[in-house]
């Protein structure tokens, strides 16, 4: 959709020449990039059985891979080095800041398809900004893998600035998402909170054949034999039709959007010896508009979600230098979070 974007962007500028000079302040200073990136995973492992004899399995963890894709405007902050090149693997906490170091439109688009110790995922994170003295508006669209979260975020705040290094905002929130806290095993759950977990197996194909003698056979939809003992039937094979249930489930479900109150700060002061940039947001209200789905419900009333970050660098002397840096957020009781913190000695 970017570069279809892009092109149609390039006809049109083509067809009406005054809209070059426009064009050109938009995409002056961005970086297009791609970059592909591996290493080794886990090793091998072997695995051993004496059930029939001694037996041997060798588990094989393919090699870690990442490509990633992005274009991006956002202007360096004074403590971020000049890179070279980017190679997909930085990470750059301060992209997560509601306000960048310059007034003005900034943009991400960056995608990532990665594979960690066997798992594929894919890591998207998009946005528009537009900052000026007094407002911010954001559109925001961001999905982690490996936390799970996947959301489309828009925010209209107002902007009051204290001085050069602190301001404050205060705004609306909507956000398109999934019916976090939605438990489709709920149905489910006995009156002692036990599952019935093989009728629910039952209605989704699988089938149980008794031999008469105590003994049983499971078969999966396909007819396939999956288990020929109780404990292998609920060790193995149970878990797997919950997770696919579960996530089938969720799946069939509509997007649900959230409208919330949002107030935060925005903190930046850099020097060459020493630099501080923190900032955070706080949704304390959510507007409940009685969806079957709703957040409220599974939550019991309102609830509070949060993001913020910290990024602080302290150099004692020419020799010895400290620093902090991370991010955390918040929502629907889902949370993901980077730090990174160390001491580094210069010795001459």
């Amino acid at each position: 959709m970017l570069f279809l974007t892009l092109r149609t962007l390039n006809i049109s500028a083509q067809e009406l020449p005054n809209w070059k000079p426009e064009l050109k302040k938009v995409f002056k200073f961005s970086t297009f990039y791609g970059a592909v990136n591996g290493g080794t995973s886990l090793s091998d492992v072997d695995i051993y059985s004496v059930t029939n004899g001694l037996e041997t399995q060798t588990i094989i963890t393919p090699f870690d891979y990442s490509v990633t894709f992005g274009i991006r405007k956002i202007a360096r902050m004074g403590y971020e080095p000049k890179e070279a090149f980017k190679t997909g693997m930085e990470t750059s906490f301060s992209d997560a800041a509601t306000i960048g170091k310059v007034k003005g439109f900034e943009f991400l688009f960056e995608v990532d398809y990665k594979r960690q110790q066997g798992e594929n995922y894919i890591d998207q994170n998009h946005f528009l900004r537009y900052v000026s003295d007094k407002y911010i508006l954001k559109g925001e669209y961001l999905e982690d893998g490996f936390a799970d979260i996947k959301y489309f975020e828009t925010s209209q705040r107002y902007r009051w600035k204290k001085d050069k290094k602190l301001s404050f905002n205060l705004g609306a929130v909507q956000r398109l998402s999934e019916p976090y806290g939605y438990d489709p095993l709920a149905e489910w759950q006995l009156s002692n909170n036990n599952l019935h977990y093989t009728f629910l197996a039952l209605e989704e194909g699988y089938n149980v054949e008794f031999d008469g003698q105590g003994g049983a056979e499971y078969f999966d939809p396909s007819g396939n034999s999956v288990a020929t003992s109780t404990e292998v039937w609920e060790v193995v094979i149970i878990p797997t039709v919950l997770a696919n249930y579960t996530e089938g489930k969720r799946n069939e479900l509509k997007q649900t959007i959230q409208h919330s109150l949002v107030v935060g700060f925005d903190y930046y002061y850099y020097t060459k010896t020493y630099w501080l940039h923190s900032w955070g947001n706080l949704m304390p209200y959510h507007y409940d508009d009685g969806n079957e789905f709703s957040y409220h419900k599974y939550n019991n009333g309102q609830w509070y979600d949060y993001s913020g970050g910290l990024i602080f660098g302290y150099k004692y002397n020419k020799h010895l230098g400290v620093f902090v840096e991370g991010k955390y957020n918040k929502y629907w009781n889902r949370e993901w979070h980077d730090f990174s913190l160390g001491i580094n000695y210069v010795i001459f």
